[in-house]
């Protein structure tokens, strides 16, 4: 694992969010009730960010067109339902893809992310 520091752990309290730029990538930190996810912020639909999407069930829910992923696994659990009528079509414009999820850990009050190598 290739372990890259991405904030202080005291800038991510319970209930937040950032985006960080790691290896040119935009990634999102959210921490859930004392657990710290990250997730691209490009949602794998049509590439659009991420950071203001709900958390619901365990899933984050682009706030475009409502596509919805597991947190912890990026699996789809919902696939671009809105709006009505015109985001199943808009959803088949882009076959169901995971959302890119990067294990995470806190060492010596640092959140550090492992984007592979």
């Amino acid at each position: 694992m290739v372990w890259t520091k991405a904030l202080p752990q005291s800038e991510l309290p319970p209930g937040s969010r950032q985006v960080v730029k790691l290896n040119q990538q935009a990634i999102l930190l959210l921490n859930e009730a004392g657990t710290i996810h990250a997730v691209s912020n490009q949602c794998p639909h049509l590439k659009l960010p991420m950071k203001s999407g709900k958390v619901k069930d365990g899933a984050i829910v682009c706030p475009f067109h409502r596509s919805a992923f597991d947190l912890c696994s990026g699996a789809v659990k919902e696939w671009s339902p809105f709006p009505p009528v015109v985001g199943s079509l808009m959803g088949k414009m882009s076959a169901e893809k995971p959302l890119p999820v990067f294990p995470v850990r806190v060492e010596n009050g640092e959140v550090q992310v492992d984007l592979g190598a």
